[in-house]
């Protein structure tokens, strides 16, 4: 068995991204993922990195959307105000068809709000947060461990999809600490070549141009159903998500991150009270996991979405039940993170209502 390494969660993916093939980053420090920053300025010159923090975040993003015309695998990592602040740049690696990572560790709001863990950015990252048509691809781990691993992923489907991808972790599982492995350095053989299309100064090939933008309608309609084609690929190929005792569950949670991991506990009690309860946990937010939910409302009395927020990701959830069973919603926000208890108490008066 490989040797453990004890980490947060914001330097575990930090040195997770390195390994991934992280090769520039360009980022601002925001509670709660400083660390992830800080870490990044020590280890990055120490194996021949670039790593620049910039003057805001605006300034950061423009920097990744620069570096990713080159093809490099480029990151930057935020929190939910920063984030916000990143939006339009976002909407510009989007739109110009380019590979980036980007790390949301969410806290709580709207606005300033505190630096304690949420899940309200789902909407954010979900659903747009710039402006225009464009989808992230959009990952929430629950573990480090899995964070860790979520690294590579990303970086991988971004460079497959040429297509910004979004990791979503919270401030609790950006702070805590447990024992990880750390996969090996990727090779440099293993890297993806952008040659086709990427700007790598002048040369003898063909040239390049990259940009989201045409003043002619027409064009610019024709880029976005090429976008919009791809993402139907996404959505038939990337799905992924977790079942949690799902084999003869009679409720089902649906809960992502953090929350999908306390669950298990409440799913636990419940049991050993009687309710056969289960849990669908989305790993990718976007492309959401409907049919797995769909398949699960044919089968079970109530599907149920527990969130860190007042109630987001619930619509797709019940989008995905389409009607067939209630669909209640447990939350607590602010910051505030549900105990297993409270969302078992909550389940009870649901369940006694409907049985």
């Amino acid at each position: 068995m490989a040797d453990k390494t004890l980490l947060k969660g914001t330097e575990a993916m930090a040195e997770a991204a390195l390994r991934a093939g992280c090769q520039v980053y360009f980022g601002y420090p925001i509670t709660p993922q400083s660390e992830l920053i800080e870490y990044m300025a020590k280890r990055m010159p120490e194996i021949g990195r670039t790593f620049l923090q910039a003057e805001s975040e605006v300034a950061a993003v423009n920097m990744i959307y620069g570096a990713a015309c080159t093809g490099t695998r480029v990151m930057t990592s935020t929190s939910s105000p920063g984030f916000s602040l990143m939006m339009e740049g976002v909407s510009y690696i989007a739109g110009a068809v380019l590979p980036a990572v980007f790390i949301n560790v969410v806290r709580g709001g709207p606005g300033l709000g505190d630096i304690q863990p949420a899940q309200s950015d789902y909407f954010q990252g979900t659903k747009g947060g710039g402006h225009g048509d464009y989808r992230l691809i959009v990952l929430s781990p629950a573990t480090i461990q899995e964070a860790v691993n979520m690294m590579f992923d990303a970086f991988d489907l971004a460079d497959r999809y040429l297509n910004p991808v979004l990791i979503i972790a919270d401030g609790l599982l950006g702070q805590m600490m447990e024992p990880v492995e750390l996969p090996d350095f990727l090779m440099p053989d293993r890297m993806p070549n952008h040659d086709s299309w990427a700007l790598r100064g002048k040369g003898t090939r063909k040239k390049h141009s990259v940009t989201s933008f045409d003043l002619d309608p027409l064009k610019l309609e024709e880029m976005n159903l090429a976008n919009f084609e791809k993402y139907r690929k996404i959505q038939q190929k990337e799905v992924r998500y977790e079942e949690y005792l799902m084999d003869d569950a009679e409720v089902a949670f649906v809960a992502y991150g953090t929350m999908g991991r306390i669950l298990k506990t409440t799913i636990r009690m419940a049991r050993e009270a009687g309710i056969k309860a289960g849990m669908i946990r989305p790993i990718t937010l976007w492309p959401f996991p409907e049919k797995p939910i769909q398949e699960a409302a044919k089968k079970v009395k109530m599907v149920m979405s527990v969130e860190m927020s007042m109630g987001q990701m619930v619509e797709d959830v019940r989008l995905a039940v389409s009607g067939k069973v209630p669909t209640p919603f447990y939350g607590r926000t602010g910051g505030v993170v549900p105990t297993p208890t409270e969302v078992f108490e909550a389940l009870k008066r649901e369940w006694e209502a409907i049985v």
